[in-house]
């Protein structure tokens, strides 16, 4: 797959501590290079993985971890298996430090088993990490999460809250296309998903466009770039991201965070309420719903609610968390009928 780099804004040692904040609200992704190269944790990995692996030891306070294991036939791939009926992987809880010492026994191997530390919560498992490694968001309170693996690759996704994917140790290939691409991409189910969020089901590192045409135009839109530890790329909200881990031993750091009030629930909630509700009505019913959320949700203005006075607009009316408190309790009793 051919690199597409220049498609990116770039901006080269941009200060950690005080991010522009037209990197952290764009609608494109941006590159950053050297963002955090003065990391310890950074500093280390140039050394070697063998040093990457040691430092982790020194702000590990013992603590347990989620872990994906897969055979060395996956090839690092963590996917379904054949009927999708499930996965070509396990999971297990284990001490971070055997994890670490399972990737240390197999950096020489050359068709080791695929481990994966996926999305742990820093502030929780790894404290002092995040006090020597940190990026400062400013008035956002993201989500700081750590993944740790060999050569691993991670099918292409979505994610709702805007992304700051900071690479720490091993090299990274990224490919990221919009939110549009949808269609092109032959995602798989969306309620039973190898970590939470729909994949595509194309194998970005050997397309089969005679199975999957369509995605010769997603690759036309797509955006390649190679991240060396201190790099980090922003990955705006709803960005499809494929990920490569490159190297032997990798670790990314990663900050989460939504531009929304913490109230708002998950607009995936209302796309699975949607697919129970709209999806099998009659085409002229669907029509008709169409223009109704196209007038309550999707393009409201003035005129939706100014003929209903003050408080009495309700849900029509700005929300809250007290109102969106409300609104939930009334869906769950109807839900829960």
């Amino acid at each position: 797959m051919a690199a597409v780099a220049d498609d990116i804004r770039t901006l080269d040692g941009a200060d950690p501590r005080a991010l522009p904040d037209d990197v952290l609200t764009s609608t494109r992704p941006v590159l950053l290079r050297g963002l955090v190269r003065d990391w310890p944790m950074v500093r280390a990995a140039r050394q070697g993985a063998k040093a990457a692996i040691d430092y982790l030891r020194t702000v590990d306070p013992g603590t347990t971890v989620d872990v994906m294991v897969g055979a060395p036939t996956i090839g690092g791939r963590f996917f379904y298996n054949d009927d999708l009926s499930g996965f070509n992987f396990h999971r297990e809880r284990a001490p971070l430090s055997a994890m670490l010492a399972a990737m240390q026994r197999h950096l020489d191997d050359p068709a080791p088993p695929a481990l994966y530390v996926g999305s742990t919560t820093i502030d929780t498992a790894l404290p002092e990490f995040r006090r020597r490694n940190n990026v400062d968001l400013g008035t956002r309170d993201p989500l700081a999460s750590i993944w740790i693996g060999n050569r691993t690759r991670i099918a292409a996704h979505q994610d709702v809250p805007d992304n700051l994917a900071c690479v720490a140790a091993g090299r990274r290939r990224f490919t990221l296309l919009p939110p549009d691409q949808l269609a092109n991409l032959y995602v798989g189910p969306i309620d039973f998903t190898p970590a939470g969020q729909a994949i595509s089901l194309v194998d970005f590192t050997a397309p089969d466009l005679g199975r999957f045409p369509r995605f010769a135009d997603a690759l036309a839109q797509a955006i390649v770039v190679e991240l060396d530890p201190g790099d980090a790329v922003f990955i705006p909200s709803l960005w499809w991201h494929h990920v490569e881990a490159l190297d032997a031993f990798n670790v990314l750091v990663n900050y989460w965070w939504r531009r929304s009030p913490a109230w708002m629930d998950s607009p995936m909630n209302a796309l699975m309420l949607a697919l129970m509700s709209l999806r099998d009505l009659p085409p002229h019913e669907r029509d008709a719903w169409r223009d109704i959320f196209e007038h309550y949700v999707f393009a409201p203005d003035a005129s939706t609610a100014d003929h209903i006075s003050g408080a009495a607009r309700r849900v029509l009316g700005p929300l809250d968390a007290n109102t969106a408190r409300e609104l939930r309790a009334r869906l769950l009793k109807r839900l829960n009928r």
